[in-house]
């Protein structure tokens, strides 16, 4: 008859499940039953929220270095040699340019590459903003109104101030455009005045003097990356041509592409459409050291995370060996009656792998909830903490961005189920192969 019995009969989950919610005084371990789940369930919420964290990082990451900035960078850096006229003496002198002399003609033929979106020259340089007693060095951007358009987080940022058909107007200077983090420093708001200082400024007989020229802010803008908020300025193009000096040339040319993630595919047939004089450089080279630092993170946060959830399952081993000691007299009364020793196994391991099953589902569900609501959890704790719990300065983003990834949810219940089960099995075959004669001597 036992030869007969299925595996995983009703009878043996009732067994296990009587053992499961039996007290101490029954011969049960409910104690270490709820250590055991509690342990799980909280180590399998701590691997989902760390992994939701961890992708929401380098997504936001991402987004926020895609949406403002170009994909792929052109730049030209070559020596030239012109005529310089000294009293009655001609002297050819040779100089380094870093301009492009045809940054409209080059863009419309970057721009026609298949699968670029879009081409632009700008001008680009730093300088000193002021108003008042506040000042702050920023990037300054030189870029037409249609252009500035096309960038997606100036365009539609996470909050704005005045409108973006303002950029550019017929007021002194122009209306320009300001990240959040400048504005804040200045003390602007749309309207006021700031002035641009500027080194490389006008030439004299003696030296270079610095370029001074004020403008009127017509549109403030939050990416949501605190480094781009607190020194990006743009001015419309001419306007910046004219405050560096550099009348009918660009500095580089801006080029976005369909898919930013593989940006690397584009370099060699843009590569093709460029001079000897050019080259090229996209958003990965810029950010490279940081992304690989958050691949080294990623793996060692996963791998410190799974030992927590290895940590966790050692406590049903704990429990079962109690529940298995406290138990021999069963085991040897259910083989006499001719339970097998794979039933016996069965049973024990319904109870260590149903803990797990059920500590898994229980930590899936905290650990989705919490990247879901995510935000109402960090005001809470901001407000409890009395504010400034989250410096932007510091972290250089807003808030904790957190975002679900299927494959993050699977990896946690497919690691979390295995290591459970897997150390079920060593009690539960220990109670299989117990010798039910020794079990009840003392009986």
């Amino acid at each position: 008859m036992a030869g007969k019995t299925a595996p995983f009969s009703k009878f043996e989950w009732m067994i296990a499940w009587r053992y499961i919610r039996a007290k101490r005084a029954e011969g049960g371990v409910s104690i270490m039953t709820w250590i055991s789940l509690i342990g799980v369930t909280l180590a399998v919420f701590a691997l989902i929220a760390v992994l939701a964290v961890r992708s929401g990082f380098r997504a936001d990451f991402v987004d926020t270095i895609v949406g403002a900035n170009a994909h792929l960078t052109v730049r030209e850096n070559y020596m030239e040699t012109v005529t310089v006229t000294q009293g009655d003496q001609s002297v050819d002198v040779t100089r380094r340019v870093d301009t492009i002399a045809n940054g409209e003609v080059l863009a419309a033929q970057l721009g026609a590459v298949d699968g670029v979106t879009r081409a632009a020259p700008i001008m680009r340089g730093e300088g000193l903003a002021s108003q008042a007693d506040n000042s702050s060095f920023v990037q300054i951007y030189g870029i037409t109104q249609s252009d500035l358009k096309d960038i997606p987080l100036v365009l539609n940022p996470q909050s704005s101030a005045g409108s973006i058909e303002d950029f550019g107007l017929e007021v002194e200077g122009g209306g320009i455009a300001l990240g959040s983090g400048v504005a804040g420093k200045l003390r602007v708001q749309v309207g006021d005045r700031i002035t641009l200082l500027s080194a490389t400024g006008v030439q004299t007989a003696v030296t270079r003097s610095a370029r001074r020229v004020t403008f009127e802010v017509a549109y403030i803008f939050q990416t949501g990356r605190y480094i781009t908020d607190v020194s990006r300025v743009y001015l419309p193009l001419e306007a910046a041509q004219s405050f560096f000096s550099r009348d009918g040339v660009h500095d580089e040319i801006e080029i976005y592409v369909a898919d930013p993630d593989r940006v690397e595919e584009w370099i060699q047939p843009l590569y093709a459409e460029l001079g000897p004089e050019a080259f090229l450089y996209s958003w990965k080279d810029n950010e490279g050291a940081y992304l690989r630092a958050l691949t080294v993170e990623d793996n060692v946060m996963f791998v410190i995370m799974a030992i927590l959830v290895l940590i966790a399952s050692m406590n049903i081993i704990s429990g079962l060996i109690m529940l298995v000691k406290n138990k021999g007299r069963d085991i040897g009364i259910l083989r006499t009656m001719g339970l097998t020793e794979g039933s016996v196994l069965r049973i024990f391991f319904i109870c260590g792998a149903g803990l797990g099953t059920v500590g898994t589902l229980l930590g899936v569900i905290l650990g989705c909830l919490f990247a879901i609501y995510i935000d109402q959890i960090f005001a809470f704790v901001n407000y409890v903490a009395g504010g400034g719990v989250w410096d932007p300065s510091i972290r250089g983003i807003y808030n904790i961005p957190a975002k679900l990834e299927l494959d993050d949810v699977l990896k946690a219940v497919v690691l979390s189920l295995s290591l459970s089960w897997i150390v079920t099995i060593f009690p539960a075959r220990r109670a299989a192969r117990m010798n039910p004669v020794e079990a009840l001597r003392y009986e």
